[in-house]
């Protein structure tokens, strides 16, 4: 939502969209950084350890050089800066630069390459279900870690091969399952997406036109002016198709790389198998996902509705629900049970919040799913 949105938004049922500027975003991460303009450490949050500075070991690494004895280094439970050296001589060049060395029994240069052999290996063979390994500089060995009960013969042949390697390796049993945080580059109904314009929005439904062309479909108000857009820092693809005022649908391209999934995001409640496509209708249920509310509940008042949303921007055929919307909501799936309703336009909203929070009826605004589809040429991608 721009700037200004945001004063009309402080007013009593004023209806906005609900695309979400970054500038708040924005703010709230300059609220975690000191008034240096530098990162807090956390160390220094903490009561008894304020010596915890990474340019010290920086420093030290340079002064020391890549040829060194040491192994690594790591700050201590009391934030004292602890260097791990193979040999005598590098232990007092580490007391007279003004750390602690702690002598291990094996070189870097030894540690780096049984961690070298198992990259290899990993690469050229597999590593079965091992999680990772590492010169660890407490320990003064590789770490390998592997998950409890991880029995196959894959697992245990690069295990064999670690711990050939004798006291160099460490074998340590974890739990859980490791995946990346980039949300596995899937791609659901009411995640958050971001334009190249500085603002937020939620993607609505995944869809394939008629060409074969990758789709999502979201706010014609979020593609306006054609941007492109990302999601978690890496590229989703550029404005395919956009229509607003007017309608509020637009489309987006997706590039390869990106699993499109036929699931809308249930925000914790478990992803939403989406199984086709249904007709707005009064009275029914209606449930939407989106970044910033996540997902929330409510009943379709009215259909086809005119919207004014202000500076001659007016929205026709859109329907009237009362599921909570907010910011950044923009573009998100709206569905009843499996079936897509709609893509989220706006709402009313009192200081930047849905009615409910102020003890009213919310007044939530979607563009219909069908009129999107036959516009753009596409089908929905469904739920296997």
């Amino acid at each position: 939502m721009s700037g200004r949105f945001r004063v009309g938004a402080a007013l009593a049922g004023v209806v906005v969209l609900t695309t979400a500027g970054l500038v708040a975003a924005n703010w709230a991460t300059a609220d975690t950084r000191s008034r240096t303009g530098q990162p807090t450490s956390p160390a220094k949050k903490s009561a008894g350890k304020t010596t915890e500075d990474p340019l010290v070991a920086e420093t030290l690494d340079s002064q020391l050089g890549s040829d060194s004895g040491v192994v690594g280094s790591y700050y201590d439970d009391t934030g004292k800066l602890i260097v791990a050296v193979s040999d005598l001589a590098t232990a007092q060049l580490v007391r007279q630069i003004g750390a602690i060395p702690r002598l291990v029994r094996f070189t870097a240069h030894q540690l780096n390459a049984v961690q070298g052999e198992l990259n290899k290996l990993a690469v050229t063979s597999s590593a079965g279900k091992v999680r990772s390994w590492y010169v660890d500089p407490v320990s003064g060995t590789v770490v390998v870690s592997v998950p409890k009960g991880a029995h196959d013969s894959i697992t245990n042949r690069f295990l064999s091969r670690a711990v050939a390697n004798g006291e160099r390796v460490t074998v340590r049993q974890v739990t859980g399952t490791i995946r990346t945080t980039a949300d596995d580059f899937s791609l659901r109904g009411g995640v958050q997406v971001d334009k190249n314009t500085g603002y937020v929005c939620s993607l609505g439904f995944n869809a394939r036109t008629r060409k074969g062309t990758r789709i999502f479909l979201t706010a014609g108000h979020c593609t306006a002016g054609k941007p492109s857009f990302s999601r978690n820092g890496y590229i989703l693809g550029n404005t395919y198709t956009s229509s607003f005022p007017g309608n509020d649908f637009g489309s987006v391209g997706v590039i390869e790389g990106w699993d499109q999934q036929g699931y809308v995001e249930g925000w914790g409640a478990g992803n939403v198998a989406v199984k086709g496509l249904a007709d707005a209708t009064v009275g029914s249920t209606l449930c939407k996902s989106g970044k910033s509310t996540g997902w929330t509940c409510g009943r379709i008042v009215a259909r086809n509705v005119t919207v004014n949303y202000g500076s001659n921007r007016i929205v026709r055929g859109l329907f009237q629900h009362t599921a909570c919307v907010e910011a950044g909501d923009s573009g998100g799936a709206n569905m009843t049970g499996n079936y897509a309703q709609g893509i989220t336009s706006g709402a009313a909203l009192i200081n930047g919040q849905c009615l409910e929070k102020s003890g009213r009826t919310n007044e939530s605004y979607a563009q219909p799913i069908a009129e999107a589809l036959q516009s753009t040429q596409s089908r929905l991608i469904l739920a296997n």
